[in-house]
């Protein structure tokens, strides 16, 4: 993110201590913060929002959070999902990233855990864009030259 513009963060989770904690950390690491204590409550806000991150629970009360992965995507392709789990196992891993998760986090998370894993996915978030924009450039620069070409 640029200097002048704050990363806007989702965070969903059912357990209010952990809402807290994460949003405090984050927040003291200059980030804007939003919280969210179930599915549907995040859908709303990211349907209304614009997030360029969001910390995912994967058991909320109301839906799985691999099911967030998914309409996350299809809604925010650019933003960067990170499931969080107190009930780590290979087959939920597999399933997270194979939903597009972009990373994975054990709870208890240390903090600075977080905050890492949080720059690292914001940055590759940011390098995409830049990667898409020149893809763009480059494509009107050579269509531009086509048509001129075409025009002679």
């Amino acid at each position: 993110m640029t200097e002048n513009k704050k990363a806007r963060i989702l965070i969903i989770d059912d357990d209010s201590n952990i809402l807290e904690v994460f949003e405090t950390a984050l927040k003291d690491a200059g980030y804007e913060v939003v919280q969210a204590k179930n599915g549907k409550e995040a859908l709303e806000l990211s349907n209304t929002n614009h997030y360029h991150l969001a910390l995912i629970d994967i058991r909320l009360p109301d839906v799985e959070g691999t099911k967030m992965l998914e309409a996350f995507s299809k809604s925010n392709p650019k933003m960067k999902k990170i499931i969080i789990t107190g009930f780590p196992s290979a087959s939920n891993a597999i399933e997270a990233l194979n939903k597009q998760a972009d990373a994975y986090l054990v709870k208890p998370v240390n903090i600075d855990d977080l905050l890492s894993e949080v720059a690292k996915q914001l940055k590759v978030r940011e390098e995409d864009i830049k990667y898409s924009e020149q893809k763009v450039a480059e494509f009107v620069n050579s269509r531009i030259k086509e048509i001129q070409t075409l025009a002679a």
